[in-house]
């Protein structure tokens, strides 16, 4: 077993972090998805090696709670024994139901396998930090675009053909847009891009790389396999000069300096829309939520969210083996912290999903709990100032109303925010002086009014109630919010 990860690195089986309430785990599949029999398998494991949660992450891994060294080691002899096969390397991640939609422009597994095994015989694992990661979407009812990569390959429609966006940094709306091209030339590009990040040491992404190393990768369209790809590297230059990969019409200045941090400015043409995850009209598509019924070619799936991504293991496996009786035959981890349960047909999932209700799932879109991210929190973390999920389920039942799909509210046990590192309409933060509020910003802002943690929830009720009888009609509540302002915002929040 290796020495435990620090903080921010990747909880894998072999390198489990510790937190609040002991080691961490995180599982991919290498299969994408489980067989029912193998999910209750690591259920009944939560049970005997850790303390019974389990939770499904915003990217869609599983993870396994509170284990100790020793039983970390157990479980990890229990999952080899199930056959349950977890990647390794690089995460290249792909839709949750990614080769079984029919609504997907292409099947992302090909192009992913062919990247995996380009960085593979780059040997840029151990080059890159922990949290590098690459993203290959082929569309489709569930597509990846809220979620942020250092690479993303998307596929669109272009000119009666289907080609592949590449982009780096940011999610589908802020990722740098690099190239339209067909598959080998996006996997070649992502490549290059990731040993571009591993030449700048194991903290770099991609939003590290240079405009001219950006500019070099937009233009370069190549169609050498990988295991002959240039070394390339901020000083050595050599995606210009290499004969097999070198840019469309180059020039022989470009050939010798398109990688190197010094030079002429060089900027990236302008690309179509589309390149970016856009429609053709422009607009960033809708994100579907994972929860709720999607059709595939000859049956369903189901999607059901856990609370807050985490749920006790006895109901997940009361679940999962309900949905085994039903016919279900696989299921996957989605981004959104949900479950799709594949090869149910419509009956079997009315039933399902009404035994998921009983059990405390979240089985609607419009649940509230979807709009609410909340860390495990005291006392399940060391660092939790306040009983994170004890104060979302408070605000969920009594503030429902508040949570149109405009709002997102992070509850944060200490100023990290781990669960959600980017800013929300509204997060409370806990620290030494209670439960604090910040309007529209991130858990390391500084709070703008506090309540005690106890009484966090009837603060945000307020805020609800306000909402409530200023909001215009049409308006979301975020718009309201932001009339109201945030010194308005954190004034509802301190009164009473």
């Amino acid at each position: 077993m290796n020495a435990f990860s620090r903080r921010g690195a990747c909880p894998a089986l072999s390198a489990p972090m510790q937190t609040g309430d002991g080691l961490l785990v995180r599982l991919n599949p290498v299969a994408g998805g489980l067989s029912p029999g193998s999910l209750i398998g690591l259920g009944e494991s939560a049970l005997r090696h850790g303390n019974g949660i389990m939770e499904v992450t915003a990217r869609g891994s599983l993870q396994i709670r509170g284990l100790t060294a020793e039983s970390a080691r157990l479980l990890a002899a229990e999952v080899d024994a199930l056959g349950v096969a977890v990647r390794t390397g690089v995460p290249v991640e792909l839709g949750p139901l990614a080769g079984i939609d029919p609504q997907e422009l292409a099947d992302p597994r090909p192009l992913a396998q062919r990247l995996r095994a380009a960085i593979e015989e780059a040997g840029l694992t151990a080059r890159l930090g922990p949290k590098v990661s690459v993203i290959v979407d082929g569309g489709g009812q569930l597509a990846m675009d809220a979620l942020t990569a250092d690479v993303r390959l998307k596929v669109v429609r272009a000119g009666g053909e289907f080609l592949w966006s590449v982009s780096v940094g940011g999610d589908s709306r802020s990722a740098r847009p690099l190239a339209l091209v067909d598959g080998d030339a996006a996997r070649d590009i992502a490549a290059a891009a990731l040993r571009m990040v591993a030449e700048k040491g194991r903290e770099a992404h991609t939003r590290d790389l240079s405009e001219r190393q950006l500019a070099s990768l937009a233009s370069w369209h190549s169609f050498a396999p990988p295991s002959v790809l240039p070394d390339i590297s901020p000083t050595r230059e050599e995606i210009g000069s290499f004969a097999a990969g070198s840019p469309s019409g180059a020039d022989p200045h470009f050939a010798t300096s398109a990688i190197g941090e010094t030079g002429g400015d060089s900027s990236i043409s302008p690309q179509v829309g589309e390149m970016s995850g856009r429609t053709e009209g422009g607009a960033v598509e809708r994100q579907r939520s994972p929860v709720g019924l999607f059709d595939l070619a000859n049956d369903h799936a189901l999607g059901i969210g856990l609370p807050f991504g985490s749920m006790p293991a006895q109901p997940l496996i009361e679940l999962v083996g309900q949905a085994l009786q039903l016919g279900s035959t696989e299921i996957r981890m989605a981004p959104s912290r949900a479950l799709l349960f594949l090869g149910l047909s419509s009956s079997a999932c009315a039933s399902l999903q009404a035994s998921a209700a009983t059990l405390g799932f979240v089985t609607s879109p419009a649940d509230p709990r979807t709009r609410i991210v909340a860390c495990p929190g005291a006392p399940a973390c060391a660092s939790g100032r306040i009983a994170t999920r004890a104060i979302a389920e408070t605000i969920a039942t009594e503030s429902a109303d508040l949570f149109d799909s405009s709002i997102t509210l992070h509850i944060s046990g200490c100023a990290k925010g781990c669960a959600h590192p980017g800013a929300a309409a509204l997060t409370l933060i806990g620290d030494e002086n209670g439960a604090g509020l910040v309007v529209d910003g991130t858990a390391k802002a500084l709070p703008a009014g506090y309540r005690p943690g106890y009484d966090a929830a009837r603060g945000v009720a307020g805020i609800a109630t306000a909402i409530r009888s200023a909001r215009h009609p049409g308006e979301t509540a975020a718009a309201c919010l932001a009339r109201l302002g945030a010194a308005g915002v954190a004034e509802l929040y301190r009164r009473n």
